[in-house]
């Protein structure tokens, strides 16, 4: 992630760190549930929760001769634990750990933005009222209009917000699935008892239906979901850059500077001919401004990651 634009609480939950020490307690949870079903020795078990560690470093070194993250940090987990290891990971694939660990990490990530979207609903609110009787020019195609007030800017973006939440909130229950079904979701060596056990102690639900892996369309869901908050923060950014005082050459297109430009340059027949390109154009010129592409970006790559290519 970008350091810069993340914040410390944000940043935890996608570190290495944090992923390892979740693919473990995955783990460990699937023994458990496997012990209550008499395939674990008790004794084996509690070995398994006493050394159970793993270290990242080491962890990184494995891999750079393995090729495959989960081999490497079940070699590094056995280091620790030794014999009774066996248990470890028995009858599920990578992709029982790492979607769910995703799913762990997705809700993570949804449930922190949540708690900041219920915080800026209140602060939009606030303001909203407080600002009821604020009078500021309106715009029409970003050109001077009839006057509005800032309480109505506010009380806009505070709809939008209860409705980005309700999508967020949407988004984190489709996320929030884990898998313990086996290499193509048949359950081959394992009860589904197993994976009701894990999903239950990491608060998700178990997949419905999965194949090897947990279904991508819940990912493009809370990635499309992310994307259109980030657009509501954008319009929330422009909207109130417009209302303060900038320099010159970042107002370019607020009408009283395009109106002391032309005049200055040309005339004012040429003015008004400009006044008219910016309408037609008010559209592409309103792209320029867009600072959520970023998040915009992943929309496609999660649409297309619908189907993996190695799973039929």
């Amino acid at each position: 992630m970008i350091s810069r634009y993340t914040l410390p609480e944000m940043g935890k939950i996608w570190e290495d760190e944090f992923k390892f020490a979740t693919w473990l307690k995955i783990e460990i949870l699937a023994c458990e549930a496997r012990k209550e079903m008499g395939e674990v020795p008790v004794e084996d078990l509690k070995t398994i929760k006493e050394k159970a560690a793993f270290d990242v470093k080491r962890i990184l070194e494995i891999e750079e001769t393995t090729k495959h993250d989960v081999i490497a940090f079940l070699t590094n987990v056995a280091d620790y634990v030794g014999p009774a290891s066996r248990h470890i990971h028995y009858g599920m694939t990578s992709s029982d750990i790492l979607d769910t660990t995703l799913a762990c990490q997705m809700k993570s990530a949804g449930e922190l933005l949540m708690k900041q979207m219920l915080e800026l609903k209140e602060t939009l609110k606030k303001r909203a009222i407080e600002h009821k009787n604020t009078v500021c020019i309106g715009r029409s195609h970003g050109i001077h209009a009839e006057p509005t007030t800032m309480g109505l800017k506010f009380a806009l973006w505070f709809e939008e917000t209860k409705r980005n939440i309700k999508r967020l909130q949407s988004a984190i229950d489709t996320i929030s699935v884990g898998q313990i079904s086996g290499a193509v979701g048949t359950f081959e060596h394992l009860s589904p008892k197993v994976e009701e056990y894990v999903c239950k102690k990491m608060n998700l639900k178990p997949a419905s239906v999965s194949t090897q892996v947990i279904q991508r369309d819940r990912h493009a869901e809370f990635m499309n979901t992310i994307a259109v908050i980030g657009a509501t923060l954008e319009k929330i950014s422009i909207g109130e850059q417009f209302t303060r005082p900038r320099p010159l050459e970042n107002n370019f297109f607020r009408s009283f500077i395009i109106a002391i430009a032309v005049i200055l340059i040309l005339a004012f027949i040429v003015y008004i001919l400009m006044q008219e390109w910016y309408k037609k154009n008010y559209e592409k010129a309103d792209i320029y401004f867009s600072t959520d592409r970023f998040m915009a970006d992943f929309i496609c790559p999660a649409a297309a990651n619908l189907q993996p290519v190695s799973v039929q």
